[in-house]
């Protein structure tokens, strides 16, 4: 089944039954980052972004409705979500009873195999999965862009989780109506040429961030100097990445990759108070990445909100990337990812 297709499938998954449904999403990794947003409560970003998404670590999430019960029942990882986590997933369930006109309260249960918090997007594997489960279970009949839409009020990233391989979310539009500026921000796919590339995920540090990606993109944008040039600078890193991912040029899809993320680190390094995800492990990791190079390895770095490291690279380097990334890491782990599937239903069976 393809990317879009996968998508899609809310409609028509085998097994699915009224009031029932589990999907699968997993993460992506924006190699033109998304930093910064120009309206909280529609999770509206400043800028576009583009994405891979990976194969590894999907979020698996069921949702049932519950006819007659006076609240949801949600389980991250076989326990009770409590606090902000449970007050995200009900928030969003309450923005899908409202477009399906459905009051039901519904039992969520989500399997999560990414660590949480640690800048490895799990907020957009989760809310993926969260949103196809949802859309199925209260009879929404939504389509690829639909979903994808909608899985950006639970976390702007998810919306673009929705695709498989190289994907790219649209800031839209900044005049109009709210209604015209929340249908025109949702992500699709991005054609690319024949890259085969692999991402060499370094976990330096896998527990929660001491600072959320929330409240640092907020005080980013709020006081870094640096914020405005960086997000002007990145739609040509964006016009350039597209052009580059077409002619599957991995060497300059790396080159902008890597000064995409590293000058969006600057702007919250820059920020007041600083916002600093780097760690000395991090570094340590970065110089490895310039050493590959410097070896003639096609390596480049890439770091979202935490301090763990991804690195481009051809699919065959991959095993060399990651053994010299894992020598670095200072015993954190180390995991290959290759260019993963769009968020799908499961049947019955779990396929």
């Amino acid at each position: 089944m393809g990317t879009e297709q996968q998508a899609t499938a809310v409609r028509t998954a085998p097994g699915s039954t009224a009031g029932t449904a589990t999907a699968v999403a997993h993460p992506n990794i924006a190699l033109i980052k998304y930093w910064g947003k120009r309206d909280e409560r529609l999770i509206l970003p400043r800028t576009d972004s583009l994405s891979m998404t990976l194969d590894i670590f999907p979020t698996t999430t069921g949702v049932r409705l519950l006819p007659g019960a006076d609240r949801d029942e949600v389980t991250l990882g076989g326990a009770p979500a409590e606090g902000e986590a449970r007050r995200r997933i009900i928030t969003f369930l309450d923005l899908v009873r409202e477009r399906a006109g459905v009051a039901d309260r519904a039992a969520v249960d989500t399997e999560n195999t990414v660590p949480t918090g640690a800048g490895l997007a799990s907020s957009a594997s989760g809310f993926a999965a969260l949103a196809v489960a949802a859309a199925a279970a209260y009879g929404l009949d939504y389509d690829a862009t639909a979903l994808s839409r909608l899985a950006r009020r639970g976390s702007g990233s998810a919306s673009r989780s929705l695709f498989g391989d190289f994907v790219v979310w649209h800031a839209g539009r900044t005049t109009g109506t709210e209604e015209e500026a929340d249908l025109s921000s949702y992500a699709e796919p991005v054609p690319a040429g024949p890259l085969d590339p692999a991402l060499v995920v370094a976990v330096v540090n896998a527990g929660p961030k001491d600072v959320s990606s929330r409240a640092a993109m907020r005080r980013t944008v709020d006081t870094s100097p640096l914020f405005e040039p960086w997000a002007e600078s990145s739609k040509d890193d964006l016009a350039d990445m597209r052009r580059a991912l077409g002619r599957g040029d991995l060497e300059a899809v790396g080159e902008i990759a890597e000064r995409n993320a590293l000058g969006m680190h600057a702007t919250m390094l820059a920020a007041r108070p600083a916002v600093r995800y780097m760690s000395p492990a991090s570094l340590t990791v970065l110089d490895s990445v310039l050493q590959l190079r410097r070896d003639g390895i096609a390596a480049y770095a890439t770091m979202d909100a935490g301090p763990n490291v991804k690195v481009l690279c051809r699919n065959a380097d991959a095993d060399r990337v990651a053994d010299v990334v894992r020598a670095a890491a200072q015993g954190g782990a180390v995991h290959t990812a290759r260019p993963g599937p769009g968020a799908r239903l499961l049947g019955e069976d779990g396929r």
